[in-house]
Parts: C-alpha cells; sequence; structure tokens
C-alpha cells in the first residue's frame, strides 16, 4: 500500500505500480502492418479516397463565379505567356511551340500538384488524423487523385490547341499515353506517401519541396526539346542519367504522341531536332523500367509512412 504524500495525497503511479519509464517506452512502439496489409486497408477505404478527392475539387473552387473553368484557364494563360517569351521575344525556333509546351506541361502539372499537395496533406489534416480511424496514406493519395481529376480538365486546353493548330497526333504513339499515365501517377503517389509523412517530422520539407520542384521543371523537357540536352549529354555518354528523371519519359511519351513531329522544320527552312528517334517499343521498354521503380518506390513509401504514423497525434 502506497504511503500518502505530505499533502495528504496519495501518488496514483505507486497505488497501480505505474512506471513512467515503461509507460514511455510502451507508448512509442509503434503498430505493425504488412505492406500487403495497407494496401488492402487502402482499398477497403477507396470510398473514403474518393470523397476526399471529390472534397477536394470542391474545396478549391467553392464560391467562384467560373469554378472549374479556372482550372482551363490557369494553363491556357502559361502556355500564352510562355508562347510569347520564348516564340516572339526570344525566337526558340521551335515550330507550333504552343503545342510542344502544352503537351508537356499537362503531364508536370499533374506531377507536381499531386506531389506538392500531398507533402502536406497529412499536417493539413491535423484534426481528422488525430480523431478519425482510417488509413492516413489515403490523405496523400486524394491529393494525387485530385491532381489527376485537374488534369483531365487541362487534357481540354490541349485537345483546343490541337484543333486550332490543326495538329493530327501520331496515332502509332498514342496508345502509349495511358501507360505513361499510369508510370506517372505510381511515381507520383509513391513520393506523395513518403513526403506527407517526413513533413509530419520536419515542416520544412513542403517549403523545400517548393524550391526542389521549380528547379526539377527545368530539369525536365518542358519548355526546351529533349535533343537539346541530348547533343549536349550524348558525346559523354549521359544522355541516360538525364532520362532517370521520372517525369521526362513521360513528357517525351505525350510529346511524341501529339506533337507529332520530331524534325520539324523551322524558320528560314532551319531543320529542329525535338524529339528522339525512338521506336514506340523503346517508349513501352523505358516506361515499364519506369512502373517498376515507381511500384518499388510506392512498397517503400508505405514501409516508411507505417513506422512513422505511430508518433502522428503526437507530432501534430
Amino acid at each position: 500500500m502506497a504511503l500518502p504524500d505530505a499533502d495528504g495525497s496519495t501518488d496514483q503511479a505507486e497505488v497501480i505500480g505505474y512506471d513512467p519509464m515503461r509507460s514511455l517506452a510502451v507508448h512509442l512502439v509503434r503498430p505493425k502492418m504488412s505492406i500487403w496489409a495497407r494496401l488492402a486497408n487502402i482499398w477497403r477505404y477507396r470510398d473514403l479516397l474518393r470523397g476526399l478527392v471529390a472534397k477536394e475539387i470542391r474545396v478549391k473552387y467553392k464560391d467562384s463565379a467560373l469554378g472549374f473553368i479556372w482550372s482551363l484557364l490557369n494553363p491556357a494563360m502559361f502556355i500564352l505567356i510562355y508562347y510569347i517569351v520564348f516564340q516572339k521575344v526570344l525566337g526558340n525556333g521551335i515550330p507550333l511551340f504552343a503545342i510542344f509546351l502544352a503537351t508537356g506541361l499537362l503531364c508536370w502539372n499533374l506531377f507536381q500538384s499531386g506531389v506538392l499537395g500531398a507533402t502536406g496533406s497529412v499536417v493539413g489534416n491535423a484534426a481528422l488524423v488525430k480523431k478519425v480511424a482510417f488509413p492516413r496514406e489515403i490523405l496523400a493519395l486524394a491529393s494525387v487523385g485530385s491532381a489527376f481529376i485537374f488534369f483531365l480538365f487541362q487534357a481540354v486546353v490541349l485537345a483546343i490547341f490541337l484543333l486550332v493548330f490543326g495538329v493530327t497526333p501520331d496515332l502509332s504513339y498514342v496508345w502509349l499515353t495511358p501507360i505513361a499515365l499510369l508510370a506517372l501517377l505510381v511515381v507520383a503517389s509513391g513520393l506523395a506517401v513518403l513526403l506527407s509523412a517526413i513533413n509530419v517530422y520536419m515542416r520544412d520539407m513542403q517549403h523545400l519541396m517548393e524550391i526542389l520542384l521549380q528547379a526539377w521543371f527545368w530539369a525536365t523537357p518542358v519548355v526546351y526539346p529533349f535533343m537539346l540536352i541530348a547533343a549536349k549529354t550524348s558525346k559523354l555518354h549521359l544522355t541516360w542519367l538525364y532520362l532517370v528523371n521520372p517525369v521526362t519519359p513521360v513528357v517525351l511519351t505525350f510529346q511524341r504522341a501529339f506533337y507529332a513531329k520530331t524534325d520539324p522544320v523551322g524558320v528560314g527552312g532551319v531543320v529542329v531536332h525535338i524529339l528522339p528517334h525512338y521506336s514506340p517499343m523503346w517508349y513501352l521498354g523505358i516506361l515499364g523500367i519506369l512502373i517498376a521503380a515507381g511500384v518499388a518506390l510506392v512498397l517503400v513509401a508505405l514501409s516508411v509512412f507505417g513506422r512513422l504514423e505511430g508518433n502522428f497525434a503526437e507530432e501534430l
């Protein structure tokens, strides 16, 4: 039996044999769940995932007069500005530059929006994380899902540009674009889950990603042609290093399918080398490698997320 303290009270820890250090150790034990169980759990909550995606889309344009039209105007204005700067002012010499830019920008916006939005998703939904039991990875995946929906809206802009400029897609490559889109979604999902967990402990990660994604954009052939870099790196046999960027093969696939020109004739009859003369099978092969790498990234991200989420409530 515990003795009363000087103030007449009794220490509850002594009454029940409570060891504070032991309690702390137990508190830090993280629940163990296999990666496959986590995947199954995410699938079980797929309706919640759809609901969160719909909520993100509604919230973004809540009380907006134009609503979803803004998702069309933003990329259109971006393309117009870059077209004026690079085509008219700087004279980059790329024929139909608006189409070239739109195809690459379509992919980049999906990747950037999904990853950047997901990085702060867990922290931004702290109240939900601490009160409701559900797979927390869904918060990050919802950001990627909403970015995909906006991708579909912005694809309308590309279709309009194709009609206005009278450009016919190359059907021998168009069938590769769903595979490229799948690869991009898998990679973005892996990064989204990984970064959302890390950001709970390192709040600067979200700001860091904003800077890194700016640099990443210029490391991807969206504004300039891939062959410009390939010509400089081929002598050093480093072109493969440029292709390590997971967004590059996806952008190249969309450009090859919808821009559909490898060596167009530019201003003054000068041939401009823009895209490589790779066969559809080359694109299929590199996209297959990218999907495999993306799946590995997703599995690693789920493993890391599972190790870190045990203390989310305390950190938030």
